[in-house]
């Protein structure tokens, strides 16, 4: 049974940091490209970060220079490391992981306060 379970999202003002964490089981994680993606109120999902199989980062441009995705392939975990966070960076932040077959976390809420 394939698990992704997103931790670490919360409130934070404008500027503070978060630091998300996906933790996987029931996947051969080194085969997985990695990524968070974000859906805010009333907005269609977007691909924030994403770190390939072979360690390679893309970044959306709202938030490069600021957030920070790194896998740990022993620990079968990626995280996302989230500083001078804005307003507009409130969503529900989920997880993904996609191979041959795509598979996502539940989501965590992340606000941030102006």
């Amino acid at each position: 049974q394939v698990q992704l379970v997103e931790s670490g999202g919360g409130l934070v003002r404008a500027g503070g940091s978060l630091r998300l964490s996906c933790a996987t089981s029931g996947i051969t994680f080194t085969n997985y490209h990695m990524s968070w993606h974000r859906q805010a109120p009333g907005k269609q999902r977007e691909l924030v970060a994403k770190v390939t199989s072979g360690g390679s980062t893309i970044y959306a441009d709202s938030v490069k220079g600021r957030f920070t995705i790194a896998r740990d392939n022993a620990k079968n975990t990626v995280d996302l490391q989230m500083n001078s966070l804005k307003p507009e960076d409130t969503a529900i932040y989920y997880c993904n992981a996609q191979a041959f077959r795509s598979h996502w976390g539940q989501g965590t809420q992340v606000i941030v306060s102006s």
